[in-house]
């Protein structure tokens, strides 16, 4: 698979094949492996960069990412992606890191077939743990063992 975006560590993304389809994102960072982010990698960044930043801050700026998102990878989100993150100082990479893999994993979820929830799944997680509190491990797994309708329900309660 292509590179979808290389950052300015040399770092980069892909899609690739994971356990069940071909929209598994992988980050490829130089002189260490290749990995797929788990929710919990990116939830504890994210949760991170809450403290340090502000949570409106960082969540309103993921939500601006989220509202962007469709079925497609797009340049122009990319380049709005990186843009985002230079608000972040010393952190501008790791948040264009973190935006970027969040970006490919919600256009994953709207991938899926036959998915109901679509990239409303990732947000209600990050939401799940910044406000209301969670543990990095709660946003992670709280949704296991609910069926679409009741994640739909959540989701709705919650304004998205």
């Amino acid at each position: 698979m292509p590179i979808i975006k290389r950052f300015s560590n040399g770092a980069f993304l892909e899609y690739d094949r994971g356990s069940f389809d071909d929209w598994c994102v992988y980050l490829t960072i130089p002189t260490k492996t290749r990995i797929a982010p788990r929710d919990t990698d990116y939830f504890q960044t994210i949760n991170d960069l809450a403290s340090a930043y502000g949570l409106s801050n960082v969540y309103n700026d993921y939500v601006s990412i989220y509202n962007l998102t469709g079925k497609d990878v797009e340049e122009d989100v990319l380049k709005k992606i990186t843009t985002i993150a230079q608000n972040y100082n010393d952190d501008a990479n790791n948040v264009d890191i973190l935006f970027s893999i969040l970006y490919l994993a919600m256009i994953a979820e709207e991938r899926k077939a036959n998915t109901r929830l679509g990239k409303r799944i990732k947000r209600l997680g990050i939401h799940y743990l910044l406000f209301e509190k969670a543990s990095i491990s709660q946003a992670a797994n709280f949704m296991r063992g609910m069926n679409w309708r009741q994640i739909d329900k959540l989701c709705e309660e919650r304004g998205f």
